[in-house]
């Protein structure tokens, strides 16, 4: 149990879900009712839900080589987004809940690899939540282990890209940034990386290539910057994530204007991202999927939070202006009666694709040629 900072207190229980590529499978949860408002508190606990399908789906095919990329988000309102969320620090920590879970269980999996990163970057860094993560003390959650020491005491030097600099530089006088050396740079654009081949021994990504375009193209050059057997480890929004509240607002959409208009953005599916990594070079591939439901008292108070996280919709072609007071409310109704809990507060599903692939190196694991087996399995599996 630790405190937010704001008179409440986190209760947070280790889970871990592999369920690679099964998008109906029964994932561990973690719930959590977020303060809003006085005399409110922060209560995080460990359920299992079943998330049925229910968003559209980005899928990714390559292109012929010099082919424009197709367009789906809008990176100067993206951009303005963040800008304005990271404006008003205050909020924008508050709103950092989500960013600072995803970025510890991310940043809990260098647990596994056994090595030091001397030079690492962290791709679309927003705050630098990584960093944080990276300077936790303990960050290996099991108590039946000793105590283990910080993970930032395996990395000489942290680069921290991001295309929002008030964002990014947000954070830079807490006491976090004498635990590491953090090398923060603005990107004119997150989708082209301005760093020379074989520069980093690790990439990190944590909550931003969600927005990525041209996502095919960006993880060719993560692989690119890439040391020889580095890994490159990711987490990103994805499949039916906010599902709730996309179906709620279809539905209000439909109710009060008799259309609908797109207010939640695409997200690409689990089922893709294997595909995806092996396409653009990756190699000893690894994707799973956590899905982290968060109570809110209603969705009002979600919806401002997506603000102040700088998540909220950059679909080009989107509708122009604030939704409409009607929509707004035929929206709570609809999400209450369709997804409420039974405490009065609304759920709403971040479903998180982890993944991890690796640049080819020599001393890889390879797997043997085809045939060259010396044990038939029919003769193992035989009954006789």
């Amino acid at each position: 149990m630790k405190d937010n900072g704001r008179g409440g207190y986190i209760h947070l229980r280790h889970v871990r879900a592999k369920c690679a590529r099964l998008p109906y499978m029964m994932h561990q949860t973690l719930r959590s009712l977020r303060p809003l408002g006085q005399a409110s508190s922060i209560w995080l606990r460990a359920s299992t839900k079943l998330v049925v399908r229910a968003a559209p789906r980005r899928s990714y095919a390559f292109q012929a080589g010099g082919s424009p990329t197709f367009q789906v988000f809008n990176r100067h309102t993206k951009w303005l987004q963040k800008e304005r969320a990271a404006a008003d620090a205050e909020a924008s920590r508050e709103s950092d809940y989500l960013k600072d879970e995803v970025a510890r269980r991310l940043c809990e999996r260098l647990l596994d690899i056994n090595r030091s990163f001397p030079k690492v970057l962290d791709l679309g860094a927003n705050s630098c939540n990584i960093a944080r993560a990276l300077t936790a003390e303990n960050p290996d959650p099991d108590p039946a282990l000793p105590i283990s020491p910080p993970l930032a005491t395996r990395i000489e030097e942290l680069v921290a890209a991001e295309s929002s600099s008030t964002l990014l530089h947000r954070d830079a006088d807490l006491p976090f940034n004498k635990d590491i050396t953090i090398t923060r740079d603005v990107l004119d654009n997150e989708e082209f990386l301005p760093y020379a081949p074989g520069t980093f021994d690790l990439v990190l990504s944590s909550m931003s290539l969600h927005w990525i375009n041209d996502l095919p193209g960006v993880l060719t050059q993560i692989n690119n910057v890439l040391k020889p057997d580095a890994p490159f480890m990711c987490a990103m929004l994805g499949g039916d994530s906010l599902y709730e509240l996309r179906t709620s607002l279809q539905l209000a959409d439909q109710d009060r204007r008799g259309g609908i208009s797109p207010h939640v953005s695409p997200l690409a599916d689990v089922k893709d991202m294997g595909g995806l990594l092996q396409r653009t070079g990756f190699k000893l591939l690894t994707v799973d999927v956590e899905d982290i439901i968060v109570d809110y008292p209603d969705t009002f108070a979600l919806m401002q939070d997506l603000q102040a996280m700088g998540e909220s919709n950059a679909v080009l072609g989107r509708e122009m202006g604030p939704i409409g007071r009607d929509v707004l409310l035929a929206n709570e109704a609809i999400y209450r009666e369709l997804h409420g809990n039974e405490d009065g507060s609304i759920p709403a599903t971040f479903r998180i694709i982890f993944m991890i692939g690796w640049h080819e190196g020599d001393n890889q694991s390879k797997p043997l040629p085809r045939g060259s087996g010396e044990i038939n399995l029919k003769d193992i599996l035989s009954t006789e």
